[in-house]
């Protein structure tokens, strides 16, 4: 964004509700009252004109440098994106996560296609950072898996892998939280269609936690060599980086927009490396605290209730 200082997007609740903020260095400031335009009044009315909003808000950030803005009083960080598009998970797009999932389950792993495999979690599952997730009742087997997350910035259709993250407005860390005992329905036979409960499974409520900010596409630098790691009351799971993915965020965007339009504010999760719960026979517990980091982009954490 070209600001003086690194730049955070942010969606904050204060006084006035939900709004749009800039998080520069340690304070939340209002994006609508920096640049005296109400389409900043939330993130995705930003997403939705980021071309123009992007400069628009780094222009605002050097002048509040210069001119006093004062930050939002008791701002309190939300989900970055608390409604945002679709949000679409690639599934086993890590060579050592899959392996552990087939030993973990007792199946073959699947061999690489042509393209990326996907699939969908329901945008009201998302909750920011430091939330609580409220255990669902039906499972006892609840797991983790930390994932590096990108921010759709423009409309994208058929695109060419060489422009895919041009497309990007940035980048956010999450937590694609799995019921593990739910994703097979007992009651169907085995190679049936509807065996797999993929609804069950990726989509109860608190199951996306998200944040706790977005970082600009351009303060990013190279979405595939960032180090990705998740702890569970502290104790290190999973450890990792982006470049051990199997299909790369920019493959991962051509082949989704080969079959859909993505648009501004859609979120893709893109996979996760090993060390999830399913390996170890561990699985999440209320009171348990989840933290998960990627460089650059912060540190979300999450209380199990």
């Amino acid at each position: 964004m070209g600001a003086v200082e690194s730049t955070r997007i942010v969606t904050y609740r204060a006084d006035r509700g939900e709004r749009a903020g800039l998080l520069v260095g340690d304070k939340v400031y209002d994006a609508a009252d920096l640049t005296g335009d109400q389409r900043d009044v939330s993130v995705m009315s930003i997403l939705g004109n980021w071309d123009d909003a992007s400069a628009r808000l780094a222009n605002a950030v050097r002048s509040r440098l210069s001119n006093g803005h004062e930050p939002v009083s008791d701002a309190e960080l939300l989900a970055p994106l608390t409604s945002p598009g679709t949000i679409y998970c690639a599934g086993a797009n890590y060579a050592d996560h899959a392996a552990e999932m087939a030993k973990a389950n007792g199946t073959q792993i699947r061999p690489k296609s042509d393209r990326s495999w996907h699939f969908l979690k329901s945008s009201r599952s998302v909750v920011g950072p430091g939330s609580t997730v409220e255990l669902p009742r039906n499972s006892s087997k609840i797991d983790w898996e930390v994932e590096l997350a990108a921010v759709i910035g423009r409309k994208c259709k058929d695109v060419h892998l060489e422009h895919a993250l041009d497309y990007v407005a940035g980048y956010s860390v999450a937590i694609d939280l799995s019921a593990r005992d739910l994703s097979r329905r007992l009651d169907v036979a085995d190679g049936s269609p509807f065996k797999m409960d993929w609804m069950s499974h990726k989509n109860f409520d608190g199951s996306c936690p998200l944040g706790p900010f977005i970082v600009p596409a351009n303060e990013v630098g190279d979405p595939q060599d960032l180090g990705i790691e998740l702890s569970v009351n502290g104790e290190l799971k999973q450890k990792s980086t982006t470049a051990e993915m199997i299909f790369s965020l920019a493959e991962q965007i051509r082949d989704l927009s080969r079959q859909i339009t993505l648009w501004p504010g859609d979120i893709i999760l893109t996979g996760t490396p090993a060390g999830v719960g399913t390996s170890r026979g561990e699985f999440l517990k209320a009171g348990d605290v989840v933290a998960a980091r990627i460089d650059g982009l912060g540190e979300l954490r999450t209380t199990m209730v």
